[in-house]
């Protein structure tokens, strides 16, 4: 399976985004899909994962409340919804997928990862 995440940009504090991460050559329901953060210099932080299947969701402890992942079957894409972006969440975003459908955990093996997308927050 390919993932393609999309959907970054240049935004101002406080502002919101929907991150994309779209599927081809598989269901992307079958399958865990992860979002990370990677940050100048550091490695990918975990952000949150949902389940393929059910939809029970994880988030990194400071991400809930601003962050939330969702999926839509139909159009075989997950998302992150990113509300009141602060500057520390400037940086590349990607998306993986894990073929263990029900292992959300942070530290989860990923079977594939998307080309990333980044995010700019500042005004």
């Amino acid at each position: 399976v390919q993932l393609q995440a999309f959907g970054g940009g240049s935004v101002q504090p406080g502002d919101s985004l929907r991150l994309s991460c779209t599927a081809s050559g598989g269901t992307i329901s079958t399958y865990t899909t992860a979002w990370f953060l990677q940050i100048p210099g550091q490695g990918r932080q975990f952000l949150a994962a949902i389940s393929g299947g059910d939809t029970l969701t994880n988030y990194r402890a400071n991400a809930k409340g601003r962050f939330t992942i969702s999926r839509d079957n139909a159009k075989n894409t997950v998302y992150l919804q990113i509300d009141n972006l602060k500057p520390e969440d400037t940086g590349v975003y990607f998306c993986a997928a894990r073929f263990r459908r029900l292992d959300i955990s942070p530290g989860g093996a990923n079977d594939y990862w998307g080309q990333g997308t980044q995010v700019t927050v500042s005004s």
